[in-house]
């Protein structure tokens, strides 16, 4: 269980983020320049295409849990898209020189106005992408448009400190090695074997800061289930950081500079696979995004925790107790391991392998709602109030399914769903999969 105490004290040290970050000042006309340099080197092929595909049929905006929670139009997936969109026509569409006559230019203080859209009020969840009948990847647009506020300066400063911190000193929340190692060895006096710094090893298992501070029973699970299955196996104190704070922040220099730790780590040690903790967006940071320096594909394969749990199900080598009294239960999509990386089959297999009663919220798997935590919104603290709102979303559909439990499988959902039921006094469990599925590991 989770001592709400250093939840609570977490919570604390995100509202003294701003004063960390360090923020680089210019004037009006060099955001506005840096901005558009962004814009003209990341608008390819395929980011035209989505540009110029919109019908404005609003289908985003229904499947938006910020517009559905707020009301607000101006909170729409195709709208975020808008600056990207205007910059193409005056730049670098077909009829640039024609459209540049009467399409205006962007300005420094839309740049400041869409700070609230593509932080706040996006998580990159990818349901607006899902349901658009003309394909548009609308996600993919936020996260540019991320990278074009932070190039000018503009990115959360909540999100820039941490991405800062990671890149400079090497630690996230003052967790480094030493700290990591502390944790280790506390779980380790509860009799639990973890290979720390193995020079070989088959499997690399990365943790976060999360894990480290405040969820040790998600820590402490996926240990326990690597030993059952008997793998040859290890985590690295040089590289175990798996949350991206580069990428949440919008910053291409430091979001491949805290993948290449991993990967350095991996290389090292001839990992043929890395696993990652429950945490949602240190997926695609490293599964989809992260290449070599040569460019190439990684040698070796990412799965999320949960994914991995239920490969192992799926193919028999985990056996698994049933749990006692058939509890009700319900599993909520982390989105980026869903609706993004596909992840949908494995963790409910484990779920059945213990025996519960696996109850789908409606709708489910790739069609699930947000919780509204996702993409570093956590950390920004003037976003709270919105966040909440679009949790109120997830409870309700929660609720609806009668669980007595929800079940989670990525760190940021769960802090999100821990803050939405201390302010509502929501009685309803929250549990990790991982540590559900450990729970009912053979004696």
């Amino acid at each position: 269980m989770t001592d709400m105490n250093v939840f609570h004290g977490f919570l604390a040290a995100i509202r003294q983020l701003p004063q960390a970050a360090r923020v680089e000042t210019m004037d009006d006309a060099e955001r506005v320049k840096r901005a558009k340099g962004v814009m003209r080197k990341k608008i390819d092929r395929s980011l035209a295409l989505d540009l110029e595909a919109c019908v404005n049929c609003g289908y985003c905006s229904e499947a938006c849990h910020v517009v559905r929670a707020t009301g607000e139009a101006r909170f729409a997936p195709s709208r975020k898209l808008d600056l990207l969109r205007r910059f193409h026509a005056r730049e670098s569409s077909a009829f640039a020189p024609l459209k540049r006559l009467f399409t205006s230019d962007i300005t420094a203080a839309e740049l400041r106005e869409w700070q609230e859209l593509v932080y706040d009020g996006c998580t990159e969840c990818g349901r607006c992408s899902l349901v658009c009948p003309m394909g548009v990847n609308t996600a993919r647009g936020v996260n540019v448009m991320r990278e074009v506020l932070s190039e000018a300066g503009l990115a959360p400063a909540e999100l820039m400190a941490v991405a800062q911190e990671q890149a400079g000193a090497g630690t996230v929340f003052g967790v480094g090695p030493n700290e990591l190692k502390e944790a280790l060895q506390a779980l380790q006096a509860q009799g639990i074997d973890i290979p720390v710094d193995a020079p070989r090893a088959d499997v690399m298992m990365v943790t976060t800061v999360i894990d480290v501070l405040l969820y040790h029973d998600a820590l402490a699970a996926t240990a326990r289930i690597l030993n059952h299955l008997g793998v040859r196996w290890t985590i690295r104190s040089a590289g175990f950081e798996a949350a991206n704070f580069g990428l949440l922040a919008g910053d291409e220099a430091l979001q491949h500079a805290a993948s290449r730790r991993l990967i350095d780590e991996a290389l090292a040690i001839g990992a043929k696979t890395v696993i990652l903790p429950e945490c949602g967006h240190a997926y695609p940071a490293l599964r989809w995004e992260a290449r070599l320096d040569d460019g190439g594909p990684l040698p070796f394969e990412v799965l999320a925790a949960s994914e991995y749990v239920g490969r192992e199900v799926q193919a028999g080598r985990l056996k698994l107790r049933p749990v006692e009294g058939r509890p009700r239960v319900t599993y909520h999509d982390a989105c980026k391991l869903a609706r993004h990386g596909g992840v949908v089959q494995e963790p409910r297999d484990a779920l059945r392998a213990i025996g519960v009663d696996l109850r789908e919220t409606i709708p489910t798997a790739e069609q699930n709602w947000c919780c509204g935590g996702g993409a570093g919104t956590f950390l920004i603290n003037r976003a709270a109030p919105l966040r909440h709102k679009a949790w109120a979303i997830k409870r309700e559909q929660i609720d609806a399914t009668g669980a007595d439990t929800v079940v989670i499988s990525c760190g940021s959902c769960r802090l999100n769903f821990m803050a939405g039921a201390e302010e509502d006094a929501w009685p309803v469990e929250i549990r990790s999969l991982v540590e559900m599925v450990a729970a009912q590991l053979p004696a």
